[in-house]
């Protein structure tokens, strides 16, 4: 008996093999079939209820069990998981396709869109039925039969790349290994970290010090090790995956899906990708996300030159001439300790990682009234993982949370937030979500607990903030819940928690030394404030380096044109470059976010969300970080809103009016 195909609330993980996968996803694919099949042969007048409403819950079973599926991928992935992944793909985008391309339902609801204004909608259903009335539109309803079968085409073929492009980073991560026996060349390297390596080579039945290209392992490794030809060994590794010419080579993957991406806009008559996407963002064109790209890079180009120009100047004290991308890191890090009195050592006793979840959770609940119960009723797929139940504070369930935190070999590198189950309501009912957040943390070792860097810190809080516009939603689709918002605004819930991570108010709750309970001194809570702005323009610059080189990947007429990933990528990057140029070294090769992760000519979106975030905060900062009130604003009109209503407008209602850029610029310390 296929545990996939039983009825179950959170996922059966104990019960699920892989060999379960494919075949639930077939006979769900058929099920949805038969219910899209029931709506366009249905012979009564089409009406809200029988085509848009019967549309969006069909192939409830399907999205529970795929959502399943590739977060395991994601986050506990295998060969035979990977293979799978492959099969079922093409399947998936061609179920896509029959729905998208089907005239009868498509004619259904353009019948239903021409009448809106007369059928007495909510704004929540007025949303819907553009969304599905677009969702056609924008994906071929309108074309002939033989471009509807080459749609379909590029789409299948799109999909398998996009898999093949993450496996190969990952089987390119895991490939690499630094083997140390001479503990004279880790000089510089924290106890800790000496620790993490020596346990490391311990699981591989290895004497020595281990280090993998996992971030818990390769960032202390660059930050620290003072031996420069390991830190350029090490670097050169990470900025090579999947660009050696090898098996696992991912260039000409990234032409194909570009090419495909641009083909495929053509066909439904867009200039490019980026115009294809940004038709549905706040940004709206690509005009007006260069314009905002290089608006702010005017503005930080020259503090960013200015600050290389100070770490260049501090690194000549070691006889180093030219600063390279390995030694960034390594002198940030020293002048930080040299400017401010502060390194990152000081700081990781006092977050250790249950603290610092509790002290989310603390936050969680002095905003919005949340409480985390650990339990250990429900299923998970790896025994890192751990559950929550989440109430309000009047007992109502609320959320099921999971927490997954640590590297290891099937997961993939970064932290993400993602779903096992939306939130909806139907029949008197409200259906509530089931939450998860992935991470690489520093793992505990034989001596220590987990304990985080800062920039760990943020990123829990970062990802908790994803969580809490899941966990919070409160819509009647599920396509509108939780984080199904417009890309550029899906930051601004977690970007704005970031902000408590530098509150001597919000520290106080949390940030206590993991052996004798004290509390984060005063002066190290200042020095974490003062440093914050540390390097900023250099920071600002990288991000909008990203931006702009997923900008032209997708926004390019003619990318038939190219041949070489590296030198497109070496011109998209000339306006941002301070650090000299790696020939081995490529990014696109191993930008994961827009080549796999769904932020295609989407990534400029970060910094979209900053303007949004500092704006939002310093409306909080008015009142108090802890302010009910305002808390209860930004809840009712921004996380448990989802993608009800635009985006603007929902800001608007929360902050009274339109962000401001300046309140990001001040932040920054870059606004004079």
């Amino acid at each position: 008996m296929n545990p996939l195909l039983q009825k179950f609330d959170t996922a059966p993980f104990s019960k699920i093999k892989n060999s379960h996968f494919k075949n639930a996803i077939e006979t769900c694919i058929k099920s949805a079939k038969e219910e899209i099949n029931s709506i366009t042969s249905d012979n009564e007048t089409p009406t809200y209820k029988n085509t848009i409403e019967a549309l969006e819950y069909s192939g409830m079973q399907l999205k529970r069990v795929t959502s399943i599926f590739f977060n395991l991928n994601s986050a506990e992935t295998n060969d035979e998981i990977q293979k799978i992944a492959q099969e079922i793909s093409p399947l998936l985008s061609d179920f896509g396709n029959d729905i998208r391309l089907n005239k009868v339902l498509f004619e259904k609801t353009k019948t239903i869109y021409q009448q809106k204004d007369s059928l007495n909608l909510s704004q929540e259903q007025i949303t819907l039925l553009d969304n599905q009335y677009k969702m056609f539109v924008r994906n071929g309803a309108n074309l002939n039969k033989s471009d509807k079968e080459k749609l379909r085409e590029i789409d299948k073929k799109a999909s398998k790349l996009s898999l093949k492009f993450g496996e190969n980073i990952l089987a390119e991560t895991n490939s690499f290994e630094l083997h140390i026996t001479d503990k004279k060349q880790l000089k510089g390297l924290p106890e800790g970290e000496l620790e993490a390596a020596m346990q490391t080579a311990k699981q591989k039945e290895k004497t020595g010090w281990l280090f993998t290209l996992d971030y818990p392992s390769y960032v202390p490794f660059m930050t620290y090790i003072e031996d420069r030809s390991l830190r350029e060994q090490m670097s050169k590794a990470f900025g090579a995956r999947a660009f050696k010419n090898n098996k696992y080579d991912n260039q000409q993957t990234v032409l194909d899906i570009v090419k495909l991406r641009h083909e495929r806009a053509n066909l439904l008559g867009y200039k490019t990708h980026s115009h294809f996407v940004l038709e549905e963002r706040m940004a709206e064109n690509p005009k007006k996300v260069l314009s905002f790209l290089n608006d702010l890079l005017k503005k930080a180009k020259p503090a960013a030159a200015r600050e290389y120009e100070q770490l260049s100047t501090f690194a000549k004290k070691d006889g180093i001439d030219i600063l390279q991308k390995w030694d960034s890191g390594f002198y940030s890090e020293k002048l930080k300790k040299e400017l401010f009195d502060l390194d990152e050592e000081q700081l990781k006793p006092y977050f250790k990682l249950e603290n610092v979840l509790n002290g989310v959770f603390t936050v969680a609940n002095k905003l919005y009234e949340l409480n985390f119960e650990e339990i250990d009723t429900i299923d998970t797929y790896h025994k890192d993982v751990k559950t929550y139940k989440v109430t309000n504070n009047d007992g109502d369930f609320i959320a099921y949370f999971y927490a997954d935190f640590f590297p290891r070999k099937g997961k993939r590198n970064g932290a993400w937030m993602t779903s096992f189950k939306s939130q909806w309501k139907k029949d008197n009912g409200n259906s509530r979500p089931h939450i998860s957040i992935v991470c690489n943390f520093t793992k505990p070792t034989e001596t220590k607990p987990s304990l985080l860097t800062f920039n760990e810190v943020t990123t829990l809080f970062h990802e908790f903030g994803h969580a809490l516009h899941g966990m919070l939603a409160n819509t009647t689709y599920p396509s509108l819940s939780g984080t199904s918002v417009h890309w550029d605004f899906v930051e601004l819930p977690s970007q704005i928690l970031e902000n408590w991570c530098y509150e001597k108010e919000a520290l106080d709750l949390f940030a206590k030394h993991y052996k004798t309970n004290d509390p984060i001194p005063m002066e190290l809570v200042q020095k974490i404030k003062d440093s914050s702005n540390f390097l900023e323009g250099m920071t600002t610059l990288r991000q909008l380096s990203f931006g702009l080189l997923d900008m032209n990947w997708h926004g390019g007429e003619s990318p038939q044109a190219i041949t070489s990933v590296k030198e497109f990528e070496k011109n998209a990057f000339a306006d941002t470059k301070l650090y000299p140029d790696v020939a081995e070294n490529c990014m696109s090769t191993a930008f994961s976010h827009i080549f796999q992760g769904g932020y295609s000519s989407g990534y400029y979106s970060y910094k979209w969300a900053e303007v949004l975030d500092a704006d939002a905060f310093e409306y909080f900062k008015e009142s108090g970080i802890f302010d009910k009130e305002i808390a209860r604003k930004f809840k009712d009109n921004v996380l448990s809103k989802g993608g009800t209503e635009n985006p603007m407008t929902l800001y608007k209602r929360f902050r009274g009016k339109e962000p401001n850029a300046d309140a990001l610029l001040k932040r920054a310390g870059l606004l004079k």
